[in-house]
C-alpha cells in the first residue's frame, strides 16, 4: 500500500510561492516513497477531515508568511511579517489530527514555528532586531551549505546521521547511534524567526553553535515521530544525505503507523 502524506498548500493567497516551493516537497516525498495528499487552505474543516483520514502522516511545509505573535502572547513588532490565518487553520486540524492518533510529523522552517507554537512554544519574531545574532539566517534558495548546525546527542535527529566510513569511529565498529551524538552538518537557511521558548513536551534537537538559535526539535516521546527543523531539506535532498535521512525516516515511520487505541490518552497542546 502506498504511504500517504498529508500536505497543505504553503499559502493561501501567494501563488508564486506555492509554485515555486511545493513541487520540491512532492518530489522529496516521492524519491522517498510516499505519495503527497495536498490539502487546500480554502477547504471547510469537514473536508481537510476526510483528506487526513486517508493519509499516515503530516508534513507542515515553509511559508512565506509569519505565525501571528498573539497566538503565543506577543504584539507583532514592525519587522513581524503578516499572518496567513487560513493557513493557521488548517495547520491547527493536522496537528490535533495527529498527535490524536500518533500519525507521524515532520515540520519544515514556518512548519516547525507553527509545531512549536500550538505546543504553547514562542518565537523571536525577527532574529536580527531582537538578536542580533551574526549568523545570516536568509542568504537565499540557493545557498546550499549556509551555516552549521550541532545536533544534539541521544536525539532522534542524531540517530539519522550516518557516520563517515572513512571516520575513526565507523573504522572501530562504533555503533552509528554513538557515532553521530553531537554531529555537525551544514544546512541551508532561509528564515527570519526562530523558537524562543520550546513547546511543551518538545525538546531541542539541534541549534547553530555561532548563535544558539534552535535550528530543530522533536517530541519527547520515543513512540510517536515527532520532528521539524528550520531549514529546508526538500532543497536539497538530491545533494545531502541529512536531507535524504530526513524524509526516508518519516516516511518509514508513515509505513509502521498504527492508529492509536481509543482507550488511549489524547495528546493536547
Amino acid at each position: 500500500m502506498t504511504v500517504r502524506i498529508a500536505i497543505p498548500e504553503p499559502t493561501s493567497t501567494d501563488i508564486a510561492y506555492n509554485q515555486r516551493s511545493l513541487p520540491q516537497y512532492l518530489a522529496a516525498l516521492q524519491s522517498a516513497g510516499a505519495q503527497a495528499v495536498i490539502v487546500p487552505l480554502h477547504e471547510t474543516p469537514e473536508r481537510v477531515a476526510r483528506l487526513l483520514a486517508g493519509a499516515q502522516g503530516v508534513l507542515l511545509p515553509g511559508s512565506g508568511f509569519d505565525v501571528d505573535p498573539q497566538r503565543y502572547g506577543e504584539n507583532p513588532i514592525p519587522a513581524c511579517a503578516p499572518a496567513d490565518p487560513q493557513r493557521t487553520a488548517v495547520d491547527e486540524l493536522m496537528l490535533q489530527d495527529a498527535f490524536n492518533l500518533h500519525k507521524p510529523i515532520l515540520g519544515i522552517c514556518q512548519g516547525l514555528q507553527s509545531l512549536n507554537v500550538w505546543r504553547n512554544g514562542s518565537l523571536i519574531q525577527d532574529l536580527e532586531s531582537v538578536l542580533h545574532t551574526p549568523v545570516n539566517h536568509s542568504p537565499g534558495r540557493d545557498i546550499a551549505e549556509a551555516h552549521p548546525v550541532v545536533i544534539a546527542a541521544g536525539s532522534r535527529l542524531a540517530r539519522l546521521i550516518a557516520p563517515d566510513p572513512n571516520a575513526e569511529d565507523a573504522k572501530r565498529n562504533v555503533p552509528a547511534a554513538k557515532a553521530s551524538q553531537g554531529a555537525q552538518s551544514y544546512v541551508n537557511s532561509s528564515h527570519h524567526q526562530a523558537i524562543h521558548n520550546v513547546g511543551d513536551n518538545l525538546r531541542i534537537a539541534a541549534i547553530s553553535p555561532a548563535d544558539g538559535v534552535i535550528e530543530a526539535v522533536e517530541l519527547d516521546a520515543p513512540d510517536h515521530f515527532v520532528l521539524a527543523v528550520q531549514w529546508h531539506p526538500e532543497r536539497t535532498y538530491s545533494a545531502s544525505p541529512l536531507s535524504r535521512a530526513l524524509f526516508t525516516a518519516f516516511v518509514r515511520a508513515a509505513e509502521t503507523w498504527q492508529p492509536r487505541r481509543i482507550d488511549e490518552p489524547v495528546a493536547t497542546p
